[in-house]
């Protein structure tokens, strides 16, 4: 079983609420998301494991299970090219759960016409693989958001 927790701190909206289709349809998988507090901060490692992917606005951390978790950064945000985040680690590199994996700031992201909504999502799951799955309420970053089994 694999615990995710929050990268950041807001309130969790879940994954319908999230203005992508590809979120709320959760085509790219089930999760949860994040509206994050609007100040500049640090996105953390959901889960202990290795970068296997990791841009500006978006990283995925996969376990020693083989789960793989996105953490997305805003939404629309690629189209930012970068500007406003700091990538704190690289690809490949080995990570613990609560590392600082990217510095950005939402309310930039705001500013510059994106949603600054974070859609955690569990890459190549079913809906029925996960567990406890929070869809509302405040969080901080490194509180569970949801179990994988």
């Amino acid at each position: 079983m694999t615990t995710v927790t929050s990268p950041i701190a807001g309130l969790v909206i879940g994954l319908t609420a999230v203005p992508d289709p590809v979120f709320s349809g959760a085509m790219v998988g089930p999760g949860t998301a994040v509206d994050p507090v609007r100040e500049p901060s640090v996105a953390l490692a959901p889960v202990d494991g290795v970068v296997v992917s990791l841009h500006p606005h978006a990283y995925v951390v996969v376990d020693g299970e083989g789960h793989g978790v996105l953490t997305h950064l805003g939404i629309d945000t690629v189209q930012l090219n970068g500007e406003g985040f700091e990538l704190l680690v690289n690809k490949g590199d080995t990570v613990s759960r609560g590392q600082e994996m990217v510095r950005w700031n939402p309310v930039a992201v705001e500013e510059a016409g994106k949603s600054p909504i974070c859609p955690i999502v569990a890459l190549e799951a079913t809906a029925d693989s996960l567990t406890n799955v929070r869809e509302k309420g405040d969080v901080k970053a490194g509180d569970e958001l949801f179990g994988w089994q």
